[in-house]
């Protein structure tokens, strides 16, 4: 058994302003994502300056599609009871598939603007996101959030105001596969043109599929519970749809041009 960590959540304390490590962590994820971005910038005729603005259309897709996925998936009836709680995020509570569906609007708007093909568009930005998951998962950890279930595993640790027993880092297996692992895969399949979609339909099957797989020893929110079979939980029926739509992009990847611009 390892002790958990005591960390701070609040990074850095001026005065009345606090800076929380988890808001620290978007900021890691888009400063990578715009350092990488850049990198490969002029394959679809971006410039620096472009990949700037893409990211502030991404930011606000994020921020604004994780709130009220969040709100939808996970906290209708509070949202209900409280219509303006849904603008206190300082309260917590964000939605991964609320923010993809955020990002994915955000990249429509952005390519219009530009006259670049959404999926070619949406094929650049997927191997840019990982990093920025596995850093907010690192926040999720320093927040004491995403609690894993029991575990007798030697890395298994006492989670904080859940009593003594051992439990899985759940957060760090998220941050490594979906962040790390996930991140390698991309980034390594798209040294070299690929098909148009495929590399979309790659991220969607393999964030799907890791974080399925995670999602069996992580706790489900506690006012939703198991949703089915004492084990399925919101988490998975929110991801297998990833998971088919990425099949279909793989596949129908196989009917389309090289994009030589990715």
């Amino acid at each position: 058994m390892i002790n958990y960590p005591t960390i701070d959540p609040v990074a850095i304390s001026l005065g009345p302003l606090q800076v929380h490590w988890y808001g620290l962590m978007y900021v890691v994820g888009f400063v990578a994502a715009w350092w990488l971005g850049c990198k490969r910038a002029p394959r679809i005729g971006l410039t620096k300056d472009d990949i700037g603005d893409l990211l502030f259309y991404c930011a606000i897709g994020v921020v604004v599609g994780g709130r009220l996925g969040y709100a939808l998936f996970y906290g209708l009836g509070q949202w209900a009871a409280d219509p303006l709680w849904v603008f206190r995020v300082w309260d917590g509570g964000m939605s991964f598939h609320g923010g993809l569906l955020g990002v994915l609007l955000a990249a429509w708007l952005f390519a219009r603007r530009k006259k670049l093909a959404f999926i070619t568009l949406a094929d650049f930005i997927a191997p840019l996101a990982p990093i920025g998951l596995g850093a907010g998962r690192i926040g999720n950890f320093i927040n004491h959030e995403l609690p894993g279930r029991v575990t007798s595993l030697p890395w298994g640790m006492p989670f904080p105001g859940m009593g003594p027993e051992p439990r899985h880092p759940s957060a760090l297996y998220e941050a490594f596969l979906e962040g790390i692992v996930l991140f390698v895969i991309l980034w390594w399949v798209s040294a070299q043109p690929r098909a148009r979609g495929f590399l979309s339909g790659l991220f969607l099957l393999g964030y799907g599929v890791f974080r399925f797989l995670v999602e069996f020893v992580r706790m489900p929110d506690a006012h939703i519970g198991y949703l089915a079979f004492g084990w399925f939980t919101m988490g998975m029926l929110l991801t297998l749809p990833m998971i088919a739509l990425g099949l279909v992009f793989i596949a129908w990847s196989r009917n389309q041009p090289i994009d030589a611009k990715i």
